[in-house]
């Protein structure tokens, strides 16, 4: 494991110094796949062995393989794919679908990672014959299923699979596992959702929770899935596609304020044994208007990256990594996240949220984890987003809303508010309707109304895109021509903070009232009306990119080429601290700070 350690900070060092580099896509990197084309030719002078190495150090729910490959005609552009279940090749994919049954490939099913031999073997290629033996390393997590590894040549535009290996699997595959947190709909409740592979009707699940000094409680949980014909389009429905498993959140209720709680999830079976997961341990929440020291992590587009190196990582998302770690590391230093939008970035592969739920575990299995919707989660074509767009590759809202509870009425109108002490947070869905006279703008506005500035002074407004930065689908709205029915509101209720993701970077401007900058002031903003901060911070962990997201008059800080978060911290009712902090070093490279006094 510490062989695997030193190389992954190696690896990172290099990708780190290269952000600028990786081309800005929709697709995702298993997409490079032609998996419909695979022709299976089994090679009995090929073999491929895979055999565990040990379970990660803080965890029993991953686990580090060893993959060997021996070749009698070694190529460059061979590769291993990582599938779960180990059974990958039958021509069933398109049974819950209504494509044609009759040109189904053997191979229907694509895997959840892959590496190229060559890659950390650079022995492994034609002019080495006498060197055909390749060694990989893979790390899997428990996904309520065996694992297999295939060896493919051709590459992976005309994939031949030539090898397959033995089955592995986890001890307990149905375990209860990957639980993130939420607020509920009342400041003293707090949701856990996590996943297992035990249905309703063979296990009732539930969690037990308790503080120092009290008795035992027990939640019951409710249980919901979703199957293909749920998705909307390719790759969800074909390709793309794995069984999610069973989903199930439960309230913990009439929590007492700002105390800590240890939790654990069960699930009693039918002879009625216990299968627990670990102990996991949260802090409620404070009261409403409560004055004490108060600290907010928001970020968007985050996604998810692969710390084995494999070419997901590697050509998609090395940040994701960075900051995970960074907010893992500083657990003790702040109380809420607030993830808006962009979250596993699956893109219709639906293995990849396991792993986006695994990675964030430290951190969302022990404070709240708040999201909003991206283009991510819901674009598609004649889907009910806004903007016709193929982002979710078919996915159009199912799995996000599936596997992560927010505090809203209706889940697929999924715009909501909740309170953290000192905090009223306003969270819209930009992929639906914002303007004038609609459903969401109208609850917009009460949302804004309904804060007592006295009791909550920090009103915070947050969405996954800049109000106006689409229009049917086409980047057109940018800047200053955020619209005008939305500037109102901002102005009207005195918004302190709004915040965006996708564009990856982080931008800032000045505070806006009436479309200009209030003042010359860049660091410090007092006053009962200072304007609303307009502030960018979608460069968690995708692909940085230099598009600019606000008017150039506005600007007073940006950061157009490396991986970072926001941080509030609001220390009483008339002081607030904004800053923005670089995900590889975790140094502050841009603050401000709003005094105000109702």
């Amino acid at each position: 494991m510490e062989t695997t350690n030193n190389l992954l900070i190696i690896f990172l060092l290099l990708v780190s110094n290269s952000f600028v580099t990786f081309s800005v896509t929709n697709k995702h990197p298993l997409a490079n796949i032609a998996i419909h084309k695979a022709v299976i030719d089994i090679q009995e002078s090929s073999s491929i062995t895979a055999y565990p190495i040990d379970f990660d150090d803080k965890r029993d729910d991953i686990l580090w393989i060893n993959v060997e490959v021996e070749s009698a005609d070694p190529s460059e552009d061979d590769w291993v794919g990582v599938f779960s279940p180990a059974k990958f090749n039958g021509s069933d994919c398109y049974r819950e679908s209504d494509l044609d049954m009759m040109n189904a490939p053997h191979i229907c099913t694509a895997p959840i990672k892959y590496k190229f031999v060559s890659y950390p073997t650079p022995d492994y290629a034609p002019d080495y014959v006498k060197r055909r033996h390749g060694v990989l390393q893979f790390e899997i997590i428990n996904q309520r299923a065996d694992f297999s590894f295939a060896l493919f040549t051709g590459g992976v535009y005309s994939p031949k699979l030539i090898s397959v290996s033995s089955p592995l699997s986890f001890k307990t595959p149905k375990a209860p596992l990957y639980p993130h947190l939420a607020q509920g709909k009342s400041w003293d409740q707090m949701a856990v959702t996590w996943t297992s592979g035990y249905s309703i009707d063979e296990a009732i699940p539930f969690v037990e929770y308790r503080s120092a000094g009290r008795g035992r409680n027990l939640s019951h949980a409710g249980t919901v899935t979703f199957s293909r014909s749920k998705l909307c389009g390719e790759p969800a429905v074909t390709f793309g596609w794995r069984d999610p498993g069973f989903i199930h959140t439960s309230f913990l209720n009439k929590l007492w304020p700002n105390t800590m709680y240890d939790y654990r999830m069960g699930h009693r079976l039918v002879n009625k044994s216990i299968v627990w997961s670990k102990r996991y341990r949260f802090k409620s929440s404070p009261n409403p208007g409560h004055d004490s020291l108060q600290r907010v992590i928001i970020f968007g587009d985050m996604g998810k990256g692969e710390r084995d190196g494999s070419y997901d990582m590697y050509a998609y998302q090395p940040g994701s990594l960075m900051t995970t770690d960074r907010l893992e590391n500083d657990l003790k230093n702040y109380d809420i996240v607030f993830h808006i939008g962009n979250l596993a970035r699956a893109r219709g592969y639906l293995s990849q949220w396991d792993q986006f739920t695994a990675q964030i575990q430290p951190i969302a299995s022990t404070k709240p984890y708040m999201t909003a919707s991206g283009s991510d989660e819901q674009d598609y074509f004649n889907s009910r987003s806004t903007y016709r767009i193929s982002d979710s590759g078919g996915e159009c809202g199912v799995p996000a809303e599936t596997m992560f509870y927010v505090p809203a009425k209706h889940r697929a109108k999924s715009w909501y508010s909740t309170d953290y002490g000192m905090f009223h947070f306003c969270i819209a869905d930009s992929n639906l309707d914002l303007s004038e006279g609609s459903e969401q703008y109208a609850w917009i506005e009460k949302c804004f109304a309904s804060v007592d500035k006295q009791k909550q002074p920090w009103l915070i407004f947050a969405a996954n895109h800049v109000p106006g930065h689409f229009i049917d689908g086409k980047d057109v709205l940018r800047g200053r021509y955020l619209d005008e029915p939305m500037l109102k509101l901002w102005h009207k209720y005195n918004v302190d903070i709004a915040f965006y993701g996708g564009d990856h970077n982080y931008e800032r401007s000045c505070a806006v009232y009436e479309n200009q900058c209030v003042s010359m002031e860049r660091d410090n903003y007092w006053g009962s009306k200072t304007g609303t901060i307009h502030v960018i911070v979608g460069g968690a962990g995708s692909q940085v990119y230099n598009n600019i997201g606000l008017d150039r008059d506005w600007l007073v800080y940006e950061d157009l080429i490396d991986f970072g978060f926001g941080k509030l911290t609001a220390f009483n009712h008339s002081l607030l601290l904004f800053e923005y902090i670089k995900s590889r070093d975790g140094l502050v490279y841009d603050s401000f700070t709003i005094s105000r006094d109702y």
